[in-house]
């Protein structure tokens, strides 16, 4: 089940960098998309495997938030390596809009399991 999970998560991932591109009325072209999620969706690909996603896909912490920061971080991180620009105020809506999606997700899986366990 993990795989689809993780699934869930690249799309609210694209999601975030198809919202970012139509705010700031860049091209929302396929291959502008890509670039502008490519660094968050290969940081987020290793942190989860790293977190063996088998085991805590849905689990909020330590696992959510290591999986949220690492993303962040190494993702801004290749941004920078990728020759793209990381301002203060992008950093912040990265790490907040990531942060609810990543972890607003894994909130509400915690939610309808507790509530299917019932």
């Amino acid at each position: 089940m993990w795989p689809l999970w993780m699934a869930v998560d690249v799309v609210l991932i694209v999601l975030f960098a198809l919202l970012g591109r139509r705010e700031h009325e860049h091209a929302l072209s396929f291959s502008g998309i890509l670039m502008t999620a490519l660094p968050f969706l290969i940081a987020y690909v290793v942190m989860t495997l790293l977190s063996r996603p088998w085991l805590t896909i849905n689990k909020l912490f330590p696992a959510g938030v290591l999986v949220w920061v690492g993303t962040v971080a190494a993702g801004l991180a290749l941004r920078i390596a990728f020759g793209s620009t990381a301002a203060v105020p992008f950093i912040i809506v990265a790490s907040l809009v990531l942060g609810l999606f990543l972890m607003g997700r894994r909130l509400l899986t915690s939610l309808v399991a507790k509530r299917l366990d019932k």
